[in-house]
């Protein structure tokens, strides 16, 4: 007899998360579908509305998890540190992220791009919004400086969503970017 183990309501939810946000990545919050989220978890369909209710809950929650993942890559990268240190700490972080993690950067672009939507926009700009009030604070600098920072971490995230740095001009783009991020 093959004994498996149950696995708890809040394992199950990460391994649906897990698989969400693949499939949001690839198709956004209006293509992606449960039926497939369901199968790459390894589950039934009916189980991930048991613990989501519906898709929009879900992609909400990918939403939010990512941001939170965003903003502890970001403290992991400036523990320890301040001012410029921590801003090229956290720059140096988030372009490793981008360059190694597809899947990554495709749900954030898809995130950006299902703003339209009012509770999908709300969760974008309140995560959003603690990205940059942590930079602010780790930072200490001033607002111009803190705007370019964040105007060059989304033109990697452009450049990287259309592969351009496998072009020349691509390369040299993402070089002005990482220079850009000392202020």
């Amino acid at each position: 007899m093959v004994v498996t183990e149950r696995k708890s309501k809040e394992a199950r939810r990460e391994e649906i998360l897990d698989a969400a946000v693949g499939v949001f990545a690839e198709h956004g919050l209006h293509g992606a579908s449960t039926e497939e989220i369901a199968k790459r978890a390894g589950i039934s369909q009916p189980y991930v509305f048991r613990l989501f209710g519906t898709k929009k809950e879900l992609y909400l929650a990918v939403v939010t998890r990512c941001f939170r993942q965003t903003l502890e890559l970001m403290q992991r990268a400036a523990e320890g540190k301040r001012g410029d240190e921590a801003l090229r700490a956290i720059g140096q972080a988030y372009g490793e992220q981008l360059a190694s993690d597809r899947v990554y950067l495709r749900a954030q672009m898809q995130a950006y791009a299902a703003s339209e939507d009012p509770a999908v926009g709300a969760v974008v700009r309140d995560g959003f919004g603690d990205l940059v009030a942590y930079v602010e604070r780790v930072s200490g600098l001033e607002v111009q400086d803190i705007s370019r920072f964040f105007a060059n971490g989304m033109l990697m995230n452009v450049l990287a969503s259309m592969q351009a740095p496998a072009e020349d001009w691509g390369r040299r783009l993402l070089e002005g970017c990482k220079d850009g991020l000392e202020p």
